[in-house]
């Protein structure tokens, strides 16, 4: 049965289209997951389908008897409202469906004949759902619902708007999942949650029996949960399905990139052989022999028979070529590659980069104290902890955008540090794209457009458009695609995975691991946590707790402890 159908959806603010033109049917079971980069219109379409935003053409078809459920990234208030009045308020739908079984059931002993029969149809209809829905276990279905997201341990008399922001996003997430609704939608419903609770959530969307279709940056918990992907495309703005998760969809993006490749080559080589046989094949005079017996009548008409000959080979050639020139296959990108300017052995016993004591508070609250390591030539990290816990006001001192209260880092004369900030902040809103990424570089502009295109992060078209203008995902981009061009042989990365779309994403990971130079980063992501092969630094208490072994090492500690708190954000 189809519990969601969306035809033909088409947005757009002012001259900037969101959605092109976007079709998709959900089924019972289905869990569908809606990627692309930040900017192309996921959260748009789950308000569209809500009805809180209006599409300019296209439909939204939920049947009559389903309800929808809809999770957004920001929470309403719930004004005096405490966490009682509002599981009381999500459970509403299974409350009236047993006082409704109840009714029927004092009927079934009145009614007879016909009327009987429907009351005992409608009773077995009402009666499935409340058991769908888990009515006959309600008080347990709380209990496991919040202590699954970590957030039943809170008095149920306390008011809503007294909670933390991260309490506040699962106790919404709880709630939302209290009332059981037949469609799930759900806006990045992994924020805020640790360790355990994504394993829980995990294992209950598996397990649900309604559909969902969710937007969400976390590979790892949509290679967990989904069964088709479905990607809006950043620059057409229309949707494509991907049966299966996320490495189903990595598999197929492969194939596709192949044949690109392929399909590029293959067109570049009927070029070639066109402009051959417009040049030299249909000139020669191979089909044209003069006569012998000296017929000038003969001479001619062959003559004329062999031009003609010629001229239709050159007109057929010149059209083929017209056609492939007015709609060619793009050149695909080249892989992104952090090309350090630098010799590895000049740093060949030496330390990179070394930090002493440092100590940084901001009032009352230490976020840093006495923190101390070391950087090594082959060191690969992964600031871990949760948000506020440190991480970027770390990196901000290491490369001396931020100064410490006490302490010290000592950058080797041989280090060059590029650094990603976790936003945009540097790049200039009144600026082209162009303007934005040529600033401090000192090729000739033609070199850099050309450098910047064969990174295939951008087309030409965009790169006049103003920074202020772009995206939030165009703008991690253009980050990205400068931090390239620095040659830096030190990398000092503030949440690389956000913003930007999982193939440029998957990129930028093969690069980071072909680095040859030290990285550090923070972030919460747990496949770049995986991909990236680095020890895990944990964050805490003004602290930095080393755990050895990676991320599998890392996470068997806190499984071991039963300590998740570090990935709360």
């Amino acid at each position: 049965m189809n519990y969601l159908s969306i035809e033909h959806i088409t947005k757009s603010y002012g001259f900037h289209q969101i959605l092109n033109g976007i079709s998709l049917v959900v089924q019972a079971g289905q869990r569908v997951g809606l990627v692309g980069a930040n900017g192309v219109g996921k959260s748009t379409l789950l308000k569209i389908i809500t009805g809180e935003v209006e599409p300019d053409s296209g439909s939204v078809l939920i049947p009559a008897g389903l309800e929808p459920g809809y999770l957004p990234q920001v929470m309403p208030i719930y004004a005096g409202q405490t966490l009682a009045d509002l599981i009381t308020d999500s459970m509403q739908k299974l409350v009236d469906l047993e006082q409704r079984m109840r009714t029927l059931e004092k009927r079934m002993t009145t009614e007879a004949g016909d009327t009987l029969d429907a009351v005992m149809t409608e009773y077995g209809e009402v009666s499935e759902q409340f058991e769908r829905y888990g009515g006959y276990e309600m008080d347990y279905q709380v209990e496991r619902v919040l202590n699954g997201l970590g957030v039943g341990h809170i008095d149920h008399e306390r008011l809503f708007n007294t909670l933390s922001g991260g309490e506040k996003a699962r106790v919404g997430l709880a709630l939302l999942l209290l009332k059981a609704p037949d469609v799930l939608l759900l806006d990045e419903p992994t924020n805020h949650l640790d360790f355990a609770s994504l394993s829980w959530l995990e294992g209950y969307l598996q397990a649900y029996r309604g559909a969902v279709l969710m937007v969400s940056h976390d590979r790892q918990f949509i290679n967990h949960t989904v069964n088709l992907i479905v990607e809006i495309d950043e620059h057409s703005r229309k949707a494509r399905q991907y049966p299966g998760n996320y490495d189903a969809y990595l598999h197929i993006k492969a194939q596709e990139r192949q044949k690109w490749e392929q399909d590029w080559l293959n067109q570049q080589e009927e070029i070639k052989a066109l402009y051959q046989e417009i040049k030299v094949v249909a000139r020669r005079n191979d089909n044209y022999r003069p006569v012998s017996d000296g017929d000038k009548f003969i001479k001619f008409a062959r003559k004329s028979q062999h031009d003609k000959t010629v001229a239709k080979r050159v007109r057929s050639a010149d059209e083929r070529l017209s056609r492939i020139q007015a709609d060619p296959i793009p050149q695909p990108p080249k892989p992104l590659r952090f090309n350090a300017d630098f010799n590895p052995q000049a740093l060949k016993g030496r330390t990179p980069l070394y930090v002493s004591g440092l100590r940084k508070a901001f009032g009352q609250q230490v976020i840093l104290n006495d923190v101390t390591f070391t950087i090594g030539q082959n060191s690969r990290v992964v600031l871990v902890g949760p948000n506020g816990a440190g991480k970027s006001t770390l990196l901000k001192i290491l490369v001396g955008l931020d100064k410490p209260d006490s302490g010290s880092v000592t950058v080797n004369p041989a280090v060059t540090i590029g650094y990603l900030a976790q936003e945009d902040e540097g790049l200039a809103g009144d600026q082209t794209v162009f303007e934005a990424y040529r600033t401090g570089l000192e090729q000739t502009d033609q070199q850099l457009k050309a450098t910047l295109l064969h990174l295939g992060l951008f087309r030409y078209d965009e790169l006049d458009k103003r920074v202020d203008e772009i995206s939030s995902g165009q703008r991690r981009k253009l980050q990205l695609a400068r931090l390239i061009a620095e040659g830096a042989n030190l990398l000092v990365l503030d949440e690389p995975t956000n913003y930007i779309s999982f193939d440029v994403l998957e990129e930028m990971e093969t690069a980071l691991r072909d680095f040859p130079g030290p990285v550090i980063a923070a972030s919460h992501d747990r496949r770049f946590m995986q991909q990236f092969g680095g020890d895990i630094w944990q964050v805490q208490d003004g602290t930095i707790i080393q755990h050895g072994g990676g991320y599998a090492g890392y996470l068997e500690t806190q499984m071991a402890i039963g300590d998740f708190s570090a990935h709360v954000g």
